[in-house]
């Protein structure tokens, strides 16, 4: 299996960025990992918030496939604990999911056609963070489901 990560516009601050390149390291040892940057939607001072999500939605639904996984990250998502969120990924392997992608979204969430596309939606939590440390913290997450699978002593519950 592969995961992929889809997000819209760079990361702009260093230390986000030093996170994330530390657990895409961490990550090589385990699974296949990648992270795509799709550009930043150009003039959204004139732009509605629903004509940027459509502009996004362009973005992601040319980067997917018709065999890709899709999840969402969003805030109306499932949340899952660590361990829920290992055997999730655990029960895509088995069932022979051969690439996973998660979205992060604009400012403003997703299009509908991009929740049409999607087949789930997950939260990392009730709180609202910066698309840039979702990235961060996703990647994290990824790191930590897969030491759980392996039994590896990062996580301790």
């Amino acid at each position: 299996m592969k995961i992929s990560l889809l997000c819209i516009g760079k990361t702009d601050d260093k230390f986000i960025q030093e996170g994330i390149d530390k657990y895409l390291k961490r990550l090589k040892h385990y699974i296949t990992f990648n992270i795509s940057i799709l550009p930043d939607v150009k003039n959204v001072k004139n732009m509605s918030a629903m004509q940027q999500m459509d502009k996004e939605a362009e973005f992601f639904l040319k980067n997917l496939t018709n065999t890709d996984f899709v999840v969402l990250l969003d805030e109306k998502g499932k949340e899952f604990r660590s361990v829920e969120f290992a055997d999730y990924l655990q029960q895509k392997m088995i069932t022979s999911v051969q690439h996973v992608v998660f979205l992060i979204g604009g400012p403003y969430g997703f299009a509908a056609k991009v929740r049409e596309r999607a087949n789930a939606q997950m939260s990392l939590s009730k709180l609202t963070f910066s698309h840039q440390m979702v990235r961060l913290f996703f990647v994290e997450q990824v790191y930590r489901a897969f030491t759980i699978m392996k039994g590896e002593p990062y996580h301790h519950e």
